[in-house]
């Protein structure tokens, strides 16, 4: 640890939406000693979500909050607020999280928030660019290469400063699942590294 290093480590909370590949990508690289950061908690909005087994299996407070109990997307983000605040979190890390966070939640948490996504921005990003919908896109235009991108959150969907990214060379027999495999496994690299950086620029 440097002479300007915090005690401690760089506190997470993941978010998520179902089975949590991202988030145990991001579990496994925390038990590493050396890691720079720890999960304190895991929030789903699904029940039953297989990332909180996930969470279980490695110790973690996890709670689902459903968003399909709150009438408006406020409500939804005041409870999410209200369970964030009981820990001390330094960073807030979506993975797979399938809501879009509004502006005014975004501000309560300025350069604090993290998503991935799966393709190489700034290209096939935006709303409704998610899932499956990205990586046809990527093969219908012709891509030579697609890959993973982890980023700041801002309130204009995936237009966030890039933190690192991951290329994957396209096939020619590839199909959406078979490259969706391959830049998931580039996530599940990506992910701890952006969080090491961000902790060891904070001074952790």
């Amino acid at each position: 640890m440097g002479a300007n290093a915090k005690a401690g480590k760089l506190n997470l909370a993941v978010l998520i939406s179902g089975g949590g590949s991202n988030l145990q990508a991001i579990i496994d690289a925390c038990k590493d000693s050396d890691f720079p950061a720890k999960v304190q908690m895991v929030i789903s909005n699904t029940p039953g979500a297989q990332g909180l087994t996930r969470a279980k299996n490695a110790g973690i407070p996890a709670i689902t909050i459903d968003h399909k109990n709150y009438d408006t997307r406020q409500d939804f983000e005041e409870a999410l607020t209200d369970a964030l605040s009981g820990h001390d979190i330094d960073l807030i890390c979506l993975a797979g999280f399938m809501r879009i966070l509004t502006p005014g939640f975004i501000a309560q948490w300025p350069r604090k928030i993290i998503n991935t996504h799966p393709s190489l921005l700034p290209k096939f990003g935006g709303e409704g660019m998610y899932g499956m919908r990205v990586h046809q896109a990527v093969l219908d235009s012709g891509e030579q290469y697609s890959g993973s991108t982890i980023h700041y959150v801002i309130p204009e969907v995936d237009k966030g400063e890039i933190i690192i990214q991951k290329q994957v060379d396209i096939h020619s027999d590839d199909t959406a699942e078979t490259l969706a495999k391959r830049v998931l496994a580039s996530e599940h690299i990506a992910y701890p590294e952006a969080i090491k950086q961000i902790a060891l620029k904070s001074g952790f």
